[in-house]
């Protein structure tokens, strides 16, 4: 939509930037030392080519990067120098080269802005990003495609690397002041591609680059460019109020030097004259920071966004870092008096003491030490290094419990590794996850999606996804338009079935049942979200049963265990595995073995009810009309239909419009009767959660509450006594009434919820009032003889000893 930038050529340079110094053949001689605050900064420690460290041979020239420090001798060693803080020197040397006055410098030329630059820029201040971290990203992304380009054409240009042969950015900060300097050793530019490139839209380099590979039927190698990345460049305006770039291409004798500042409508181009900034090659790019952004000047800011955003870039990224060495160091002591031998005399002697102190200083550090394993072959990396990159990557401390690491190729191109975490964290309900690392070109893009990579039931997988044909300013809007999203969306998804059937597979059973426990209910939301897949899920999804002894069984298990004369899979859904197990449904289908899957979770029979079929074999639930065991006796069941004919009339006319008819059941064996659902309308299982969901007003639900059909069971006493009772006194109130318990309690049993359950304990208290009426009956207590004492008939004189006297009854004497 919006231009491009041409990305291998945005890096910067400023003034007072630590530049690179260059040295001509080994008999080039030192120059002193530069008084600049801001002085180029050291190249990474290389190999030691004639007793000088940090020299690099190619051709007759090398390459030299010095620290700002009194003259290093030959053999000393690094943690030896004490440098200033901040304070590097650079130079270059060329014998070739003569001092130049910057006074004599051409004038700077001044050119306007692309009228839609100006609206670009507007709209990348102010709109275009939410996250200012995005323009480190852009930047290096730049100078990584710079030095792949570079990397490419010296391929069958050699000459392109005589100014030096090292590929690599690096990024140096001044926190005081405010400015980043990026540079890097690739392609550089030219006058006239920094006019096309940064001063027009839709002009990217890296565009052309790849146009005339393709028209040189050349595209066909692997050259790992980033791609068009549009505005890329012009991120670099988020935090900044100037920008500049100063480039050198292999192709130019000269530099130049690109300058604009954020508010400004034109930028100028320049001619560097200045000894101290020239580069052999490449580009480096100056920011000078806004003031509410100069936080991102500190080292270890930089040093977090390239970890989080650059890790994977595929040339090493060195930042300026302060570090430190300890050493020891004498200190001298108070004088204390000794006695000497010989004369015996004191004398003050001084005594030597040593302490450990810590030496700053400033260094290169590489910071993308981790290369990224997904562009490995998958033969080539351990088990222990996927579990480890997953542990790093994801901030996780359990192995995962699968992985699965391959290549697309064709018409989408990409890499991915793939995991499936030991434990959950997070819900079902939770729709944004930060569980896949969008990468392109190993440039780190986004980990916050929602449903565009993976289903929000697969959002437990956990992995990364790098892709060579999204642009990098890739946004939400894009991944939901384009079609090379929904592709790679429906390649993951097939390669994350298939390291979960992988653990299912696995002879460790309890890896399985480790991973269903934690994430049985997503995949059962699969079966509700996601029909095209429903026959990669249903093979994964686990049911306990009512011959699995409490185990969990799969489908496969359980069509593998049907009987030859079976033709359906068999189910019933229940509020626990108890009232599952004893519900009066399984009563037949028990006598003849059939095996029935019991669902107890509020989510198993949608889940059934979307799959509709498994393997040809049609869910059947077993609660419902019109069930079809494949036992008829067809002459049984029309004898028994005309004999109990009057009374399923007789019991439907009592009961009314709670019914739509009573029948006699084939499914029952040991209990009286059973309510069952009409075939299309909601099972008694659905219609309490559906009624426990439902907020205020229930009577929406009403069209789904089927009419309920009543079955009773012929062989039952009770049930032969009702149909002696209809024909004998169909009007007798006792009955009647038991008519309605029987109902009422068959609602019960079958799982209803009764509409008045205190009218129906009501009328169980007095049937068994009555049926106990008679029994346990009060027994009749012997009489209590009193033992109220006699009145005296007189006073006895003077009794001589005690006198037993024998219990009488009132009013009598002994």
């Amino acid at each position: 939509m919006l231009g491009a930038s041409r990305r291998s050529l945005c890096a910067g340079a400023a003034a007072r930037r630590h530049a690179a110094a260059f040295a001509v053949s080994g008999d080039a001689a030192a120059a002193s030392s530069s008084s600049s605050p801001l002085a180029p900064a050291p190249a990474p420690p290389r190999s030691v080519t004639n007793s000088e460290p940090g020299v690099s041979r190619l051709g007759g020239k090398r390459l030299l990067s010095v620290l700002a420090a009194p003259k290093l001798n030959v053999g000393e060693s690094l943690p030896s120098l004490k440098l200033r803080e901040n304070a590097l020197v650079g130079r270059r040397y060329e014998s070739s080269a003569a001092a130049v006055d910057s006074s004599d410098a051409p004038p700077a030329e001044k050119f306007e802005y692309q009228a839609e630059v100006n609206r670009l820029m507007d709209l990348i201040v102010h709109s275009l990003y939410s996250n200012k971290e995005v323009f480190l990203r852009e930047l290096v992304s730049n100078a990584s495609d710079a030095l792949d380009k570079l990397r490419y054409l010296s391929v069958t240009d050699p000459d392109l690397l005589k100014d030096g042969p090292e590929l690599d950015i690096r990024i140096q900060t001044d926190k005081d002041n405010g400015i980043i300097t990026i540079t890097d050793s690739g392609i550089g530019m030219t006058r006239q591609e920094l006019v096309d490139s940064l001063g027009t839209i839709a002009s990217s380099g890296t565009a052309k680059f790849l146009k005339t590979l393709k028209e040189s039927q050349e595209a066909n190698v692997d050259s790992n460019l980033i791609g068009q990345f549009g505005v890329g460049f012009y991120s670099a305006f988020l935090v900044s109020d100037k920008v500049a770039v100063s480039t050198k291409s292999p192709k130019s004798e000269k530099q130049y030097v690109w300058e604009a500042e954020a508010e400004s409508n034109s930028y100028t181009i320049r001619e560097e004259k200045d000894p101290e900034k020239l580069i052999p090659r490449g580009t480096r790019l100056t920011l000078y920071l806004k003031r509410d952004d100069k936080g991102f000047a500190h080292p270890e800011r930089i040093q977090k966004l390239l970890k989080n955003y650059s890790q994977f870039v595929s040339f090493p990224i060195y930042t300026w870092q302060e570090k430190g060495f300890t050493k020891e160091v004498e200190v001298d002591e108070d004088p204390a008096e000794v006695k000497t031998e010989d004369d015996g005399e004191t004398k003050k002697e001084v005594k030597k003491k040593t302490k450990t102190v810590v030496e700053k200083y400033w260094d290169w550090e590489l910071t993308n030490e981790t290369q990224p394993i997904w562009l490995r072959t998958p033969k080539e990396v351990s088990t222990e290094e996927y579990n480890e990159f997953y542990k790093k990557t994801f901030n996780e401390y359990l192995d995962p419990l699968a992985s699965s690491h391959f290549t697309t190729e064709g018409e989408v191109e990409f890499r991915s590794i793939l995991y499936v975490p030991a434990t959950k964290k997070e819900d079902i309900t939770d729709r944004k996850t930060k569980n896949i690392r969008l990468y392109v070109k190993r440039v780190f893009i986004s980990d916050d999606f929602d449903g565009e990579l993976f289903p929000r039931y697969l959002s437990f997988v956990k992995g990364v996804v790098d892709s060579n044909d999204l642009p990098l300013n890739v946004s939400r809007e894009i991944l939901q338009e384009s079609r090379i999203v929904r592709i790679m969306r429906k390649r993951l998804v097939r390669k994350a079935f298939d390291m979960i059937l992988g653990i299912s597979c696995s002879e460790n059973r309890d890896e399985y049942e480790a991973f269903w426990e934690n994430y049985g209910k997503f995949l059962k939301l699969g079966c509700m979200e996601d029909k095209e897949n429903h026959k990669r899920i249903a093979p994964l999804l686990r049911f306990f049963s009512s011959q699995s002894n409490e185990e969990l069984i799969s489908l496969d298990e359980y069509v593998e265990n049907m009987k030859p004369e079976q033709k359906s899979i068999y189910y019933i859904a229940g509020d626990s595995l108890s009232s599952a197990k004893n519900t009066p449904f399984l009563e037949k289908l028990n006598e003849m073995d059939y095996e029935v899957l019991l669902l107890i979770d509020p989510m198993d029979e949608v889940s059934l009810t979307n799959l509709n079929s498994y393997k040809d074999k049609s869910f059947v639930d077993i609660s419902k009309e019109d069930l079809d065991l494949g036992n008829k006796n067809e002459e049984r069941e029309k004898e028994l239909k005309q004999e109990y004919s009057q009374t399923c009339d007789w019991i439907k006319k009592r009961l009314g419009e709670r019914v739509a008819r009573v029948d006699v059941s084939n499914r029952l064996s040991s209990s009286p009767c059973v309510l069952v659902a009409a075939k299309f309308g909601w099972s008694a299982n659905m219609e309490r959660l559906m009624r426990a969901q439902s907020i205020g007003d229930t009577s929406s639900l009403d069209f789904m509450r089927s009419r309920k059909v009543f079955e009773i069971n012929p062989e039952h006493e009770i049930i032969k006594r009702l149909n002696s009772a209809c024909r004998s006194n169909p009007d007798d109130p006792e009955a009647l009434k038991a008519i309605d318990i029987l109902f009422e309690t068959s609602m019960i049993s079958s799982g209803f919820t009764p509409d008045n359950p205190t009218d129906l304990s009501g009328k169980i208290y007095d049937m068994m009032s009555t049926a106990m009426a008679g029994k346990w009956a009060s027994q009749p207590q012997p009489a209590q003889p009193s033992q109220q004492p006699a009145a005296p008939s007189s006073p006895e004189p003077e009794p001589l000893e005690a006198e037993v006297v024998e219990p009488v009854e009132a009013g009598q004497q002994k």
